[in-house]
């Protein structure tokens, strides 16, 4: 018993001395590490795109909603039963210029028209009357052997009097007329009838609203523009001296719809802008106008440009110098790109920021040939030296006359 408990003594023993060694040969035996040196970094590698400024046309895209350049409340200026209407005078029905609208009964005014002429007839009874009794009264004057006649004797007075009386009784007359000729009510423009108020058989007083009609000629769009836009386009903003000179209208606009899930087009023309900026958003506006909006084209379904209608609108842009076109990443956020010089050098460079969509942003204030970096690497900095590693396919120029620009961008 004793000699077991001793040999398992020993090998415990030999066990721990034999995992010592272990340790001490792993923590302190191992060799010394053998120090490196880091390679030395390279410059920063970027990719650039080669600037080719160029005359552009930079379109702008904008919206609003379509309304009448002409819009008209229809009122009557007579009173009396309406005795009839005209077909088109309904809601959506169109008329033409001078068509009969509306019909008032005219029996009153018929016979105002009668004892207006009875007025006229006595009137012009009294004036005939009173010159013959001075030509009378002239002849007694100088059988007296008087040479200056008295302008009473001679009834001159009486003369004038009845000359404003008859005046007075025309002047009643045509009153009547025009009353008469009031009671056919027209609009003197081709047009639509877009709220009736009057119907056959209503009586109707002086004053009275009947309809509310607009022109069919034309239609406008008030069309709202940033200060950047407006740098962009060709904008008649009406001198005093314009008004007379004949200046060809603005620039074109292309305005597009979605109507009965389709995409419609139609083409206009700014016209004017409006008297004053927006004080509320500082926006200058701009008016469209569309010609004939409501005439169909030989073998289109295209519908009308109807007033209410939201419409998006581009408009085209007018030709700037040295544009260029470039990614959206080589701008920096204060208006700035950065360039690689002949020395390879990085350097920044001011630009003015003409207009951006999604992905390419029009500037100007390069020169030809000078490459720009297409995005911003952490460790480029100016003054510091960079590897060119390739050139952008997106090219320096910007190659649509007609780039899309938001409202405000």
């Amino acid at each position: 018993m004793a000699f077991t408990v001793a040999r398992n003594s020993l090998w415990a023993a030999l066990i721990l001395l034999l995992g010592g060694l272990a340790a001490y040969a792993v923590l302190v035996g191992k060799p010394d590490p053998t120090p490196e040196v880091p390679p030395e970094a390279g410059p920063p590698t970027v990719e650039v795109v080669i600037a080719q400024p160029g005359q552009e046309s930079l379109a702008v895209q904008t919206q609003g909603t379509v309304r009448p350049t002409r819009e008209v409340r229809v009122v009557s200026r007579v009173s009396g039963r309406v005795e009839n209407v005209s077909p088109g005078f309904a809601v959506g029905g169109f008329f033409t210029a001078n068509e009969l609208l509306v019909k008032i009964e005219d029996i009153d005014y018929r016979l105002a028209i009668a004892r207006a002429e009875s007025q006229v007839a006595a009137a012009q009874q009294q004036l005939a009357e009173e010159r013959g009794r001075s030509r009378q009264a002239e002849r007694e004057w100088r059988d007296l052997g008087t040479a200056e006649a008295n302008a009473l004797f001679l009834r001159k007075p009486q003369i004038a009097a009845a000359e404003a009386a008859l005046k007075a009784s025309e002047a009643d007359l045509q009153a009547a007329q025009l009353d008469l000729a009031r009671t056919e009510i027209s609009v003197p423009f081709n047009g639509r009838v877009s709220e009736k108020l009057v119907d056959v058989g209503q009586f109707v007083s002086a004053g009275s609203p009947l309809a509310t009609v607009f022109a069919t000629d034309a239609v406008e769009v008030r069309l709202p523009l940033s200060g950047r836009q407006v740098a962009l386009l060709d904008l008649p903003l009406t001198y005093e001296e314009d008004r007379e000179s004949g200046r060809e209208t603005g620039a074109r606009v292309d305005l597009r719809a979605v109507f009965a899930n389709r995409e419609w087009h139609w083409q206009g023309r700014i016209v004017r802008t409006d008297a004053s900026i927006d004080e509320d958003s500082r926006m200058v506006y701009a008016v469209a106008e569309v010609a004939k909006p409501f005439a169909r084209e030989p073998g289109s379904e295209r519908p009308p440009l109807s007033p209410g209608l939201f419409v998006h609108a581009t408009i085209s842009g007018k030709p700037l110098p040295d544009v260029v076109g470039l990614p959206r990443s080589a701008l920096l956020s204060d208006d700035s790109v950065m360039i690689v010089d002949e020395g390879g050098v990085a350097r920044t460079r001011p630009v003015r920021r003409l207009h951006s969509d999604s992905g390419t942003v029009w500037v100007q204030g390069l020169q030809d040939g000078e490459r720009v970096m297409v995005r911003e690497v952490p460790r480029v900095i100016a003054g510091v030296e960079v590897r060119v590693a390739s050139v952008a396919q997106m090219a320096g120029k910007a190659e649509s006359p007609a780039p899309r620009a938001q409202a405000g961008g």
